[in-house]
This record gives C-alpha cells, structure tokens and sequence, in this order.
C-alpha cells in the first residue's frame, strides 16, 4: 500500500463508523503510514462537533494546508478538466505528488481529475 489521501467522502465513512473505512486506516496505521487529509476536505468534514470518531481518525494524520504554489496546481488542473471542486482538485495535486492512494466515495471525479493532467491516481472506493 502506498500513502493515503483522504477525501471528504472518506472522513464521512470515519464519522458513520463505516467498517472498511476503519480497517483502510488501521492498515495504514499498522504499517506505519500517515495517512493526508487536505485541509479543505477537513473543512467540508467538520461540522463543529462533536464528532468523536472523525476526531479519531484525524490524530492519526497530517493535515495538509493549501500554500500559493499548491493553489496554483490546482486551479491548472481545474482548468484543465474543465470542472470547479477546488477540493478534489487539491485532493488530486496532494495524491499525485506524494504518490498516495485516495479514499474517496467520489471516484469519477477524482479519476477525471488525474487524467486531465494525464496522470493516474489509485483510488480507493469507500
């Protein structure tokens, strides 16, 4: 297994107490990686609390912030698939650099936006 990127989607699953979604995390955990979640995923997942289980799953990840060089790949990549989700674009951007699989409920999307910059992503559905 490669690094995981978590989408929205994904941090919905935690929250419900979806089983796959907990075992997907355990074995990134038991095999020592930190799975990412973009800092805008965190905030279409967070809905003020308390939400005790999402607040779980996110002390075992990295919370990655969108700096300028960040933003400017992912409004490219915006471009170029002719599509506007800033947050699954840089959910996309993150997963590609990092080489990172992404969990997500959203899988058309996600691949739609990887072939726009004729890359690939593995993803994971949830």
């Amino acid at each position: 297994m490669s690094g995981l990127t978590y989408d929205t989607g994904a941090l919905v699953a935690a929250e419900s107490n979806d089983r796959r979604m907990w075992a997907i995390h355990a074995r990134a955990v038991i095999r020592s990686h930190v799975p990412t979640i973009p800092a805008g995923v965190l905030a279409q997942g967070w809905r003020g609390g308390p939400q005790p289980l999402l607040a779980r799953l996110i002390e075992g990840c990295v919370v990655e912030s969108l700096d300028e060089s960040g933003a400017r790949l992912v409004g490219g990549t915006l471009a170029r698939a002719g599509t506007d989700d800033v947050i699954d674009a840089s959910v996309v951007v993150g997963a590609l650099r990092r080489g990172d699989s992404v969990v997500t409920s959203d899988r058309a999307d996600i691949e739609h936006l990887a072939e726009s910059v004729r890359r690939r992503v593995d993803v994971i559905g949830i």
